[in-house]
């Protein structure tokens, strides 16, 4: 039998910042084989990174401490060996991508420079070198025009090409092993499949061995041999995808799956794609007609004077009251835009957003207060949306206090709000930092709730969270649109969500609805090649069925 590139033998990680000290990493032991992928599974919180990064022997504060195992690589015990020799591991051996490349980027350093200086520092290779191989690993990781892109900065790529750059200084001193780390949670569903299919192709073709960090067992099945599901710092349990997957052992790893969203097979419904929008109340709630949204770029006399950038392009969307609508679409395809312009958060350029019978456009100020008053919206970063110095209390009574709740009845209002989204009525006394994302994003809920809204807007507000946490949220905007009659416009990028929740959906691609219509037969049978494409790239728990990854963006055809 070959022996394991990577052996890791009841490995302890401990935190010394309390007495006793805090076991984070208990015993674990896994291998990892040449030109394997090993997709590493579990919550936020179960240690997956921090054992990464003490396999690296990164961990990010000296009150962590390996204090027990081994890590064989190579003949070598990394966890005893010399700072000076996990210098010489670290890049040049194993290699790492983080999940947020842009605060792993350096903002003033041009990319094929922190490519490039990696493979000075390892290889003792001139600068003229060391620019030619970085400028082939940029073409290697699919930059268009390598030679060129060399020389931009971080901020001037998109989010998908700043993965694929970090991926590029993982992988300029040619590692045998690459840890990822979360790196498609960020992204699109048609840049993760892309992303996914470059780390599939680099591992054929250069024979890399991988530890795939991530919540989301739809990208596991999808690109991985082995898994390993970690839970409070454990591994509770270790095999091959397939037998996992149809057989978990662990009710964990039973639980992890049935968490997943995936696409459902079933056929379109036989109902017509407006049935929605014209059954029941004859009265739209909301009502937008030929909306346009446009920037101003900037630009000078040299460019030939001020450039527009339209954002939304003659949107038309018509909502009932009581009905659950999805926009879908790319990063940059205008869904945030609109939310933001329907709310009255930015600018009309032209059409007309009508809410409960009032126009912004014609009675802005009485449209705006009607808004208001009986909408609200809950964002994509749940801790960043809350104020850090206010309780969950504090921020809940505030709103309330705004619009006119007696001061008496707003404890009893707070109780009612965190009862509403399942939250203990202790959390009404803890600021922001001391909760999980799943706990910050259900006070942001309490928080849209305590107006009695019409009208909900998410944006995005589930893409930061774990797959299981994800649930949680969709299955509670289910229950409070059934309990409050509440109206919901869901914004999302992660396609099997919007199918789940959601009655109608919307294909948004570079400002224009190029599809609408039930979600069911949105899904079951696509008419736009850019709606087919985002369905075919989403990844599937099943193993077997093939993530589609476009090789270009498809254009939107004419409806």
């Amino acid at each position: 039998m070959t022996a394991p590139l990577l052996s890791v033998r009841d490995l302890v990680v401990n935190f010394h910042g309390e007495t006793p000290p805090r076991r984070l990493i208990d015993r674990v032991s896994f291998d990892l084989a040449e030109g394997e992928i090993l997709g590493l599974v579990g919550e936020s919180g179960s240690g997956k990174s921090l054992l990464c990064r003490a396999i690296m022997r990164l961990l990010p504060t000296r009150e962590l401490s390996i204090d027990g195992g081994s890590v064989m690589f190579a003949d070598r015990d990394l966890v005893r060996a010399s700072p000076a020799d996990m210098l010489s591991v670290r890049g040049s051996e194993i290699g790492m991508i983080f999940q947020n490349p842009t605060s792993h980027l350096d903002p003033v350093m041009k990319i094929g420079e922190q490519i490039a200086q990696g493979i000075r520092f390892h290889q003792g290779a001139s600068a003229r070198d060391a620019r030619a191989a970085a400028v082939e690993m940029l073409a290697q990781v699919g930059f268009p025009d390598p030679s060129r892109q060399f020389d931009n900065y971080p901020h001037e790529l998109s989010g998908g090409m700043r993965q694929r750059a970090m991926i590029a200084a993982a992988l300029s001193c040619r590692p045998k092993i690459l840890i990822a780390d979360e790196p498609t949670t960020a992204l699109d569903v048609t840049i993760q499949a892309q992303i996914l299919e470059l780390l599939l192709g680099l591992r054929d073709r250069l024979g890399l061995a991988i530890i795939l960090i991530t919540h989301d067992l739809g990208i596991v099945a999808q690109t991985c041999d082995r898994i390993a599901v970690m839970r409070d710092g454990r591994l509770v349990e270790q095999g091959e995808k397939r037998q996992i997957l149809a057989a978990p052992r662990h009710d964990y790893t039973r639980m992890l799956i049935g968490s997943h969203p995936s696409l459902p097979a079933e056929g379109p419904s036989n109902a017509p794609a407006d049935d929605l929008q014209t059954a029941g109340a004859a009265q739209p709630i909301l009502e937008v007609n030929d909306l346009h949204v446009t920037f101003d770029a900037g630009g000078s006399v040299f460019t030939g004077g001020r450039r527009k950038i339209s954002a939304v392009k003659g949107v038309n969307l018509r909502i009932m009251p009581g009905e659950t609508v999805g926009i879908v679409g790319e990063s940059g395809s205008g869904k945030s835009t609109l939310a933001r312009a329907i709310l009255g958060l930015t600018p009309l350029s032209a059409g007309h957003v009508i809410f409960g019978g009032t126009d912004l456009a014609g009675q802005p100020r009485q449209a705006l207060a009607k808004l208001r008053r009986e909408t609200a919206m809950v964002f994509q970063d749940p801790l960043n949306a809350l104020n850090p110095r206010l309780t969950i209390g504090e921020t809940l009574g505030e709103v309330l206090r705004v619009h006119g709740m007696p001061r008496e009845d707003v404890p009893r209002r707070i109780d009612e709000l965190l009862d509403l989204v399942h939250l203990d009525r202790e959390f009404a006394g803890r600021k922001p930092r001391s909760m999980s994302g799943g706990q910050c994003q259900r006070a942001g809920i309490a928080r849209a709730l305590a107006v009695n809204p019409r009208l909900v807007i998410a944006d995005e507000c589930v893409a930061a969270l774990d797959v299981t946490i994800q649930k949680q949220i969709v299955d509670l905007f289910a229950e409070l649109k059934a309990r409050m009659d509440l109206t919901l416009l869901f914004i999302a990028h992660d396609l099997a969500i919007v199918r789940n929740l959601c009655e109608r959906v919307l294909v948004m691609h570079r400002g224009e609805v190029v599809e609408e219509g039930t979600s069911a037969s949105v899904f079951s049978r696509p008419r736009m090649p850019y709606t087919a494409a985002l369905i075919g790239a989403v990844p599937d728990i099943d193993p077997d069925k093939k993530l589609l990854a476009p090789k270009s963006e498809p254009a939107p055809a004419a409806a």
